[in-house]
């Protein structure tokens, strides 16, 4: 994908793997990145340093969660800054816990942001991207999504999930495409 003068969203973006992408694509060329994740303050750091790269940038300190906060959110950037290009799913969240001291609400806790929260923004986004006939999406998974390990279970089994999430999105869209 040529992606100088496009618009990407990179969920994930205010640390780790999805900070890194969003530093990466600012230095191959996009025209505007929209940085997602909860935590406002580390988001307009990463702004900063991508702004400084010469990059239009929209900060969306967002909780994924929330399906009606993330179409809302979704609609104002498309009505304001246009079309998303390229969507980059990495937000998530991971607790090294052993199976049997697991406590229900932090597990809760993960499936949620990393499957449910993915689930929300994809399909905000994706039905704009079909209705444009174009976009891609991107899910970033881990190792986990294919060898589980001791005390990820959840972890592992989100990541699982990411998987058979992206090749079903990748059946049912491309004809859209």
């Amino acid at each position: 994908m040529d992606i100088q003068g496009k618009t990407v969203l990179v969920t994930g973006a205010s640390r780790g793997i999805g900070c890194a992408i969003a530093l990466e694509l600012a230095q191959q060329g996009v025209e505007r990145l929209l940085l997602v994740a909860r935590d406002r303050q580390r988001l307009a750091e990463v702004a900063a340093q991508v702004e400084a790269l010469g990059v239009k940038v929209t900060v969306l300190a967002l909780d994924l969660t929330q399906p009606v906060l993330v179409n809302m959110a979704i609609a104002r950037v498309w009505r304001d800054r246009g079309p998303i290009h390229l969507l980059v799913n990495c937000a998530g969240v991971a607790n090294q816990t052993p199976f049997l001291q697991s406590k229900l609400p932090k597990v809760h806790q993960e499936m949620t942001i990393n499957l449910m929260g993915m689930y929300n923004i994809t399909h905000a986004v994706a039905r704009r991207m079909a209705k444009q006939r174009q976009g891609t999406i991107v899910n970033v998974s881990s190792l986990m999504g294919k060898v589980a390990a001791p005390t990820m279970a959840t972890y592992s089994a989100t990541k699982f999930a990411i998987l058979g999430f992206t090749q079903a999105l990748r059946c049912e869209l491309a004809a859209n495409n």
